[in-house]
């Protein structure tokens, strides 16, 4: 028993027990030493916030590991205990090899030094000998891009440009830990899809990735497990598919209230213009008062539900491979909103993602929904082969951020292959040659 307790340590990478986390915050602004001083002796001079509150979990050795939740849950907090800057009041963090932060944007460059310098600056930081910086010197450049201006100070660089050669830097330090906040959002889609690459070779050396992003896509597809965080507590540890899904859920409810909350805050307003009906107002607002429960309840535009048709319209559930498929999404907006975005995403029964198309990728710009209505989603000549398959549908709005309703999984249609000798999942054009 103590064997496979000693193995099982071993094979960890990091273990939190235990973390919590809490910050003053002060009420009203300092600027000299004296407020400080005054402000202290003051028993309400500030509040405390609870940025991380018992926090405990494992990440094991060459696991790609995912933190989402949302701004406040306590995501940057808990990656600043485990790179050291910040030291926890309550619990303990161990760590398992030597680490490699890229938590902020900017923090450990000079911005008065060329890009030169501050690789090596920040290289020696990470604790690289002027020799390994050497050797690795032009292995930085090379995946960071930028050898035209390399020599050129960092204060002229974009943000995205610093990205490029602080990731790089980070990357190449050979650490058995990586730590990454949400600054890679900086990076261009391109230079994200590279970062993605190295960190798969990351795993296949061994190594650790623990990344801290909203980018709920990446977290599903990337990575081997996932926490969610709210409110400094965690809520849910496991498979990134159903972490993800959590996730959009709280999304979905926090919009919904804050929507309502806003609704009543103006509706309040107007009431109290309205000095010459006092009655009425005072009426009317008595019995929303008495209907709040069930508004609380309604969603502001949600997915009622998702037919499938043949080519000829006709509903069904059972297809051929090689037959059109449409999901017909209906929806139902109480309110209109501008510039929606649909989305649906299929997966195999055992939850294989096959594709997750939406209307603004498909360059399909809607300029707004109002009331009930359907979306054709159009699957011309499908070619996947025997199985059953599960749709999502999900709402959003333009930025694909705030997601007004989100139907995971909840849809499922059935295709049929005469094709007995098929291998995989869907048949690609292919030939052969010699």
């Amino acid at each position: 028993m103590l064997s496979d307790q000693i193995t099982m340590e071993k094979d960890l990478a990091i273990k939190a027990e235990n973390v919590s986390k809490t910050f003053r915050i002060p009420h009203e602004k300092i600027t000299s030493l004296r407020g400080a001083f005054v402000s202290a002796l003051k028993s309400h001079g500030f509040e405390e916030f609870k940025a991380l509150d018992d926090v405990s979990f494992e990440v094991k050795k060459g696991e790609f590991f995912g933190i989402i939740g949302r701004n406040g849950s306590g995501k940057s907090t808990l990656l600043k205990i485990l790179a050291g800057i910040y030291q926890p009041e309550k619990g303990k963090v161990k760590v398992n090899g030597l680490i490699s932060p890229f938590l902020e944007l900017g923090i450990g460059f000079n911005p008065e030094l060329s890009g030169r310098d501050n690789v090596y600056l920040n290289a020696a930081v990470l604790g690289l000998t002027h020799k390994q910086i050497d050797a690795k010197f032009d292995d930085i450049v090379e995946f960071s891009e930028l050898r035209r201006f390399i020599d050129q100070k960092v204060k002229n660089y974009s943000s995205g440009m610093q990205v490029r050669l602080m990731f790089s830097t980070a990357i190449h330090a050979n650490r058995e830990i990586l730590l990454m906040d949400e600054v890679l959002a900086v990076g261009d889609t391109n230079f994200q899809s590279k970062c993605m690459e190295e960190f798969n070779k990351y795993k296949d050396q061994g190594k650790t990735v623990i990344l801290v992003t909203h980018d709920i896509g990446t977290v599903q597809r990337y990575c081997d497990r996932a926490m969610l965080l709210r409110n400094g507590k965690i809520e849910m540890i496991g498979d990134p598919q159903k972490v993800g899904s959590k996730y959009i859920y709280q999304n979905m409810s926090d919009e919904e209230k804050r929507i309502f909350d806003d609704e009543k805050r103006n509706r309040i307003k107007a009431e109290k213009s309205l000095e010459n009906m006092k009655n009425e107002k005072n009426e009317e607002k008595s019995h929303q008062n008495d209907d709040l429960p069930k508004r609380q309840k309604e969603k502001i535009a949600e997915i009622a539900k998702v037919d499938f048709l043949d080519k000829d319209g006709k509903e069904k559930n059972v297809f051929e491979t090689g037959d059109d498929i449409t999901a017909r999404i209906y929806f139902s907006a109480k309110k209109k909103i501008e510039k929606p975005v649909f989305g649906v995403a299929i997966y195999t029964r055992d939850g294989i993602h096959i594709a997750g198309p939406n209307t603004k990728t498909s360059h399909f710009p809607l300029d707004f929904i109002e009331g009930d209505g359907f979306l054709d989603f159009v699957m011309p000549q499908t070619q996947l082969f025997s199985g059953i398959y599960q749709l999502t549908a999900a709402l959003f709005n333009w930025e694909c951020v705030t997601p007004f309703d989100f139907k995971d999984r909840v849809y499922s249609f059935k295709v049929v292959s005469t094709d007995e000798n098929q291998q995989g999942l869907f048949k690609i054009e292919s030939a052969w040659k010699k």
